[in-house]
């Protein structure tokens, strides 16, 4: 009884923190909130000196106070970067309440299920650490993205300075043609400009949305062209070129990876799925290794010379270029 008891009150408070989650996103994900995050991510992130010490303190005094408080530790002070370059618009605060309650009530659903102190922490630890891998996953993703889509952005940008267009309305219509994430880095970047913000400055900001090593490449030859001139669209064509021609060698090279990829993936996962197997059509037969202090131990070197296997495969086939 006091299980099931327990188990009802763990779903009710999950439920009720997924209501009061839907009520406050529904909050922040207005266009005030939005362009409030933004300012803050600026004073913070201010090394170039386009703000004014008078605003900067202005605007850091409008900080909510749990986000002043996380700003005090080094990683989490850039979680807020990483959320806004993985594309997730909630903020860093609610991303790690929401992420402590849920790691909690796995904690305590597993403490009933299993009634082991050791599982139960493990599963915290995996239920934490998720969403932060996650992230990084999600900003991975939209680099390779914005990776595809950027040759068309500097095309469409070079035509249209080749059609008399100017660079700022050039901007603009990359900002409104091209899909996410370039349009809305693009749109981004022009809203900046038209809002005062000097055109080189708006373009650098780019780079603090999206660390693309293609996204410097074209700031920087931007910049040059501000100070000393030149044909920026045969700049920008050579460079939209280049950077096909690169992901075309890219997919060339994982085709002749994959056969390695593969066999990592295997023998990472097979060891795994054959101690599955034996657990459930041999009963007892893994209880030597489970029970017995040499049989963790084995256990333990095991799962480290898998892992520095797996790793080592992976560095092999992990061509950079």
């Amino acid at each position: 009884m006091l299980i099931q008891v327990t188990l009802l009150i763990s779903v009710a408070v999950l439920l009720v923190v997924l209501a009061a989650y839907m009520f406050f996103a529904s909050v922040q994900e207005s266009p005030k909130a939005e362009l409030k995050r933004r300012l803050r991510r600026m004073a913070r992130s201010d090394s170039r000196g386009g703000m004014s010490e008078e605003l900067r303190t202005e605007i850091l005094k409008e900080t909510p106070p749990l986000d002043q408080f996380l700003s005090k530790f080094p990683y989490l002070r850039n979680l807020d970067k990483l959320m806004d370059q993985a594309g997730v618009k909630i903020t860093a605060a609610k991303f790690l309440m929401l992420t402590a309650i849920a790691s909690l009530v796995a904690f305590l659903l597993s403490l009933v299920l299993y009634k082991m102190i050791l599982v139960s922490l493990v599963v915290f630890g995996v239920i934490f650490v998720a969403p932060f891998l996650y992230l990084e996953y999600l900003k991975g993703r939209r680099v390779e993205r914005f990776t595809e889509l950027f040759p068309e952005a500097l095309t469409m940008i070079a035509r249209s300075l080749r059609a008399g267009h100017s660079f700022t309305s050039a901007i603009q219509l990359v900002g409104q043609e091209i899909a996410d994430p370039v349009g809305t880095i693009f749109k981004n970047a022009y809203d900046q400009q038209q809002l005062g913000l000097r055109a080189t400055d708006a373009l650098a900001n780019m780079n603090e949305r999206l660390e693309s090593l293609d996204l410097r490449f074209f700031t920087t030859a931007v910049g040059i062209n501000t100070e000393v001139g030149g044909n920026l669209a045969e700049i920008l064509d050579k460079l939209a070129e280049t950077i096909r021609e690169r992901q075309r060698i890219r997919r060339q090279v994982r085709v002749y990876t994959a056969q390695g990829r593969m066999s990592g993936y295997i023998l990472a996962c097979l060891p795994i799925i054959a101690f599955i197997l034996f657990r459930f059509m041999l009963p007892g037969y893994e209880d030597e290794l489970l029970n017995s202090t040499k049989g963790k131990i084995v256990l333990a070197v095991a799962a480290t010379m898998q892992l520095i296997g797996f790793f080592v495969i992976r560095k092999i086939v992990n061509i950079r270029i």
